[in-house]
C-alpha cells in the first residue's frame, strides 16, 4: 500500500477512463509537465456529486489557463460513468477514471475497505510529479472548488501566501 504525501512523489497510476463519450487509457505520467488536479468522489448517480463535478467542469478552463490537467476518479466502471455522463454530465470533458480495482484510490489513501468506494479526496500534483496539496472530505460534504483552484495559484506562485490570498494579491515574499 503506499499512501499519498505532500512533497513525496505522488503515486503513479494508469487507468481506462470516460473521455468525453470515449473510453481511454489515462496515466499520470502523461501528465509530466503540468499541474494536476486529480479528484476522487464516491459513486456515479448520487446527489453531491454531480455539484462538485459540474463545479470542476464550470472552472475547468481557469484551471487550464494555470496550465493544470482535471482527472475525476471513482470505484465505478467506465460503463456507470458513460451511462451518467452521458444522461446527466455532458459539459464534463476532462478524463474520469474507473478505478474498480480499488489501486488508484488505495494508493491515494481515500478507499473505505468495507464499502469499495472513495472519499472526497482532492489532490494538487505539480509538474515533476510532487504532490503539493491534498484535502479530504467525508462522504457528505462537498469540497469547494473555487478553494482548490485558489490553492493551485497559490503554489504556483512559488512564495509564501498568506490566510485568504487570492491572485494579484502580494505574496509574503515578494
Amino acid at each position: 500500500m503506499w499512501n499519498a504525501k505532500v512533497g513525496q512523489p505522488a503515486p503513479e497510476f494508469k487507468a481506462q477512463a470516460y473521455v468525453n463519450g470515449e473510453f481511454k487509457d489515462v496515466a499520470l505520467k502523461d501528465y509530466r509537465g503540468k499541474w494536476v488536479c486529480l479528484f476522487f468522489y464516491p459513486l456515479d448517480f448520487t446527489f453531491v456529486c454531480p455539484t462538485e463535478i459540474r463545479g470542476f467542469a464550470e472552472l475547468e478552463k481557469k484551471f487550464q489557463e494555470s496550465g493544470c490537467a482535471i482527472i475525476g476518479a471513482s470505484t465505478d466502471s467506465v460503463f456507470s460513468h458513460k451511462a451518467w455522463f452521458a444522461q446527466d454530465l455532458p459539459e464534463v470533458k476532462f478524463p474520469v477514471i474507473a478505478d474498480t480495482n480499488h489501486s488508484v484510490s488505495r494508493n491515494y489513501g481515500v478507499l473505505i475497505e468495507e464499502t469499495g468506494i472513495a472519499l472526497r479526496g482532492t489532490f494538487l500534483i505539480d509538474p515533476q510529479g510532487v504532490l503539493q496539496h491534498q484535502s479530504v472530505n467525508a462522504l457528505g460534504v462537498g469540497r469547494s472548488v473555487e478553494e482548490t483552484l485558489r490553492t493551485l495559484q497559490a503554489l504556483q506562485t512559488g512564495d509564501l501566501c498568506p490566510v485568504n490570498w487570492k491572485p494579484g494579491q502580494k505574496t509574503l515574499g515578494k
